[in-house]
């Protein structure tokens, strides 16, 4: 088998690699934010979280239709029209197929390649290197049989959920030879692939040395948007700001008179005067949602 430019695969696992974002999924815990707006198209830091993958896919040289593909399911015409011709899209009718069921689902487009696979919604921030190098350590020295995940040093080593001791955090590498034959039914890939190569002990654990939150509840997409302001307060250029912001994120064409303080503002969005937004997220249709909400 050779890669993308002829290079056998075993030398050049980078030129044949192609790559998956899940962007499918419901977003079920962070709703109501996300009963209007797909969960991988919530911002953070004023970014769309999906163009934040792509960007991370984009530092190691995956990019387009023919080396990157978006799955979307849930208002997946939102995902589409965002996602435009920047990848190959892969739209599931009816519910999610589940990570698993969503890769299968892309197989003709994989076609013999091993494929990294990420979630939209995982927010990386590795403050000694661009987007990609961090993902990048999954595949150097990879012999291309292995399963590998990206993790960090979990609290509870014996936690359920934990590989090796480890927590996942977003992006795994798979090789071909067990994405051939996944059905495309609903399933994930904890069960249907990491789960076996474990018992196998054909599975690997990248550590991940940077910051990660999955933004799978308020409070952690919250965070998330915290960290990416920096401790600081992150204004859009077109966003209006006359009150008073301490540890925000506000957004495009967002207005903020009134205080903010460890909130997200997002897109469109509005603080009145006199009003105080703490530890919270106003949506762009005025939703209010309390970190400590539960979906």
């Amino acid at each position: 088998m050779t890669g993308a430019a002829g290079v056998p695969a075993s030398d050049d696992r980078r030129a044949e690699v192609c790559a998956v974002v899940l962007a499918a999924g419901e977003g079920t815990r962070l709703r109501p934010l996300t009963e209007r707006v797909p969960k991988a198209l919530c911002p953070v830091g004023n970014v769309p979280l999906l163009d934040r993958a792509l960007a991370r896919l984009a530092g190691l040289g995956l990019t387009g239709p023919g080396r990157v593909a978006v799955n979307a399911c849930y208002l997946a015409d939102q995902v589409v029209a965002h996602v435009g011709d920047r990848a190959h899209l892969s739209v599931e009718p009816g519910d999610p197929l589940g990570t698993a069921g969503g890769v299968a689902n892309l197989r003709d487009w994989i076609d013999g390649r091993p494929v990294l696979v990420g979630n939209a919604d995982a927010y990386l921030a590795d403050p000694t290197a661009p987007p990609g190098p961090d993902v990048a350590a999954l595949l150097d020295g990879w012999d291309g049989h292995r399963v590998r995940l990206l993790g960090q040093p979990a609290a509870d080593p014996a936690a359920p959920g934990t590989f090796a001791g480890h927590g996942f955090t977003g992006f795994s590498l798979l090789p071909w030879r067990l994405v051939r034959d996944l059905p495309a039914v609903f399933s994930d890939l904890v069960r249907a692939v990491w789960r076996p190569a474990e018992a196998a002990g054909e599975l690997e654990v990248t550590p991940y040395p940077g910051t990660f939150y999955d933004t799978g509840t308020p409070a952690d997409y919250l965070e998330a948007n915290l960290h990416a302001a920096a401790g600081g307060t992150l204004v859009d250029p077109s966003a209006t700001v006359t009150g008073h912001c301490v540890e925000a994120v506000v957004g495009a064409g967002a207005r903020v008179y009134g205080e903010v303080r460890r909130g997200v503002v997002w897109p469109g969005a509005t603080v009145r005067e006199g009003e105080r937004l703490h530890d919270a997220i106003r949506a762009g249709d005025g939703r209010t949602v309390p970190a400590t909400a539960q979906g």
